[in-house]
C-alpha cells in the first residue's frame, strides 16, 4: 500500500509540466530499487514484479485521477497553475542535492553539475526547434519514439514533453495516442519496452560503479529543466495576478519540501501539536465544566 500511494505522487509528477515522476522517485527512496527492478526484470522475475506492480499501478491511478484536474487548471487558471508547478519543482532541490551528496561529494561535482545544466539547457531550451517536426514517420520513428518516451520517463529531471518536443515527436506522440493510431503506437510500443530494460540496465550500472557521478549529471539536467515550467502565458506585473502567482509558488515550494522528509519534518512538528493538542483539551475541559455548573 505504501508502494501504491507514492506510485500515485510519481504519477502526479508525471503529468505536471516541469515535474518529473522519476525525480519523485528519488525523493521517496525508491528510483534506485525501481531502477535495479526494471533492469534486472528476468533475473528475479517474480521479486520484480511484486515490488513493480503496486508502483505502477499507483502510476496510472495518479496519472489518470489528476490528469483532468490538471488539465482543467492549465486551461482556466495557467499562469497560477505553472507558478504552483514551478513552487514544486523549487520543492525538491534540497532534498535531491541531497541525495547527490549521500556516498560522498567533492568539488569537481560541481563540473558535472554545471556542464549538464548548460548542455540541458543549450539542447531544450534555446533550441527547441532542433530537429523537424514528424508527422508521417516510419518504422524506426515510431520505434524510435517509444525508445524516447522510455528515456524521459526513466532519466531523473527529464521533462518528457521536453524531451519530446526538441526532437520533434511530441505532436506525433499526442497525436498518435489521441486517434489511437496502431500504426504508429505498436512500433512504439516496442520501442518503450525496449528502451525501458536497456536504459534501465545502464543506469543501475552506472549508479551502481558511479554513483556521485551518475546523480550530479542528472541533477544539473534536471536543472536546466526547470525554465520550461513557465511560458509565455506568465506574464509578471504589478497586478493580483502576478502576487497571487507568487503566492501559490510559496505554497509549492512548502508544500514540496514538507512532503520531501515528510517523516523528519513530522518529527519537528510533534511538540507544536502536542501544545496544540493540550490547548484544545483544556479548551474542551473548561466548556465542561461550564455546561456541568448550569
Amino acid at each position: 500500500m505504501e508502494r501504491f500511494f507514492k506510485g500515485i505522487i510519481a504519477g502526479i509528477g508525471g503529468i505536471a509540466p516541469g515535474l518529473s515522476g522519476s525525480v519523485l522517485l528519488v525523493i521517496l527512496g525508491l528510483y534506485q530499487k525501481t531502477i535495479t527492478a526494471i533492469g534486472t526484470l528476468f533475473k528475479n522475475f517474480k521479486q520484480n514484479v511484486i515490488f513493480l506492480f503496486p508502483l505502477f499501478l499507483g502510476f496510472g491511478v495518479g496519472a489518470i485521477l489528476f490528469s483532468k484536474i490538471v488539465n482543467f487548471l492549465l486551461i482556466n487558471y495557467e499562469m497560477q497553475t505553472r507558478f504552483a508547478f514551478l513552487g514544486l519543482v523549487l520543492g525538491t532541490i534540497p532534498l535531491f542535492y541531497k541525495e547527490v551528496k549521500k556516498e560522498g561529494f567533492h568539488k569537481k561535482y560541481y563540473l558535472f553539475i554545471l556542464f549538464a545544466a548548460l548542455a540541458g539547457l543549450a539542447l531544450f531550451s534555446f533550441n527547441k526547434n532542433l530537429f523537424p517536426v514528424v508527422t508521417d514517420p516510419n518504422i524506426i520513428q515510431s520505434v524510435f519514439l517509444g525508445v524516447a518516451v522510455a528515456g524521459s520517463s526513466i532519466v531523473p529531471g527529464v521533462d518528457s514533453a521536453v524531451i519530446l518536443s526538441a526532437l520533434g515527436l511530441y505532436e506525433l506522440y499526442v497525436s498518435s495516442l489521441a486517434n489511437f493510431n496502431l500504426a504508429v503506437l505498436i512500433p512504439a510500443g516496442f520501442g518503450l519496452v525496449g528502451g525501458a530494460l536497456v536504459i534501465s540496465f545502464i543506469i543501475n550500472q552506472l549508479i551502481k560503479r558511479f554513483y556521485t557521478g551518475t546523480f550530479s549529471i542528472i541533477f544539473g539536467l534536471f536543472l536546466s529543466i526547470i525554465p520550461s515550467v513557465l511560458n509565455e502565458s506568465c506574464v509578471i506585473g504589478f497586478n493580483f495576478q502576478t502576487f497571487l502567482s507568487f503566492f501559490i509558488l510559496l505554497c509549492g515550494f512548502g508544500v514540496s519540501y514538507f512532503l520531501g522528509d515528510i517523516e523528519k519534518n513530522m518529527k519537528k512538528l510533534k511538540p507544536v501539536t502536542e501544545k496544540i493538542s493540550v490547548v484544545f483539551k483544556k479548551v474542551s475541559n473548561f466548556n465542561t465544566e461550564k455546561e456541568t455548573k448550569k
